[in-house]
C-alpha cells in the first residue's frame, strides 16, 4: 500500500526528463568564466547596496535595460574584457580582485 507522501509525489511528478546531469556538466565545463561572472555580479550588488540603488538605477548608469542588469546579477553572463572595463568605468568599481585569481 502506498503512503500519502508517495501518492502525492507521483501525482506531482514532471513528465519531462531531468536536465540536472547536463546542467551540472555545463557548469563544470564553464566554471572559470562563471566564477568571474559571479565576481562582476557581486561587485555590482555591493555597489547597489552601498549607494541604495535599484536595478533600474544601475541600468541607467550602464545604459542598458533593467532586464540586462537582472541577467548580469544572475552571474551567468559571458562578458568580454571590454564589457567588464565599461562596467568598471561607468560605476567606478573594480570587479576582479587580483588576489582572488593569483
Amino acid at each position: 500500500m502506498k503512503t500519502r507522501a508517495i501518492n502525492f509525489l507521483e501525482s506531482h511528478q514532471s513528465g519531462e526528463e531531468s536536465t540536472f546531469e547536463a546542467d551540472a556538466q555545463w557548469r563544470q565545463e564553464n566554471a572559470a568564466w562563471l566564477r568571474r561572472s559571479r565576481s562582476v555580479a557581486l561587485a555590482i550588488i555591493d555597489y547597489m547596496q552601498d549607494n541604495g540603488l535599484s536595478r533600474n538605477d544601475v541600468a541607467v548608469r550602464l545604459d542598458v535595460s533593467p532586464q540586462y542588469v537582472s541577467k548580469i546579477l544572475s552571474g551567468k553572463v559571458n562578458f568580454s574584457f571590454k564589457s567588464v572595463a565599461d562596467i568598471e568605468e561607468r560605476l567606478g568599481i573594480e570587479c576582479f580582485q587580483a588576489a582572488a585569481y593569483a
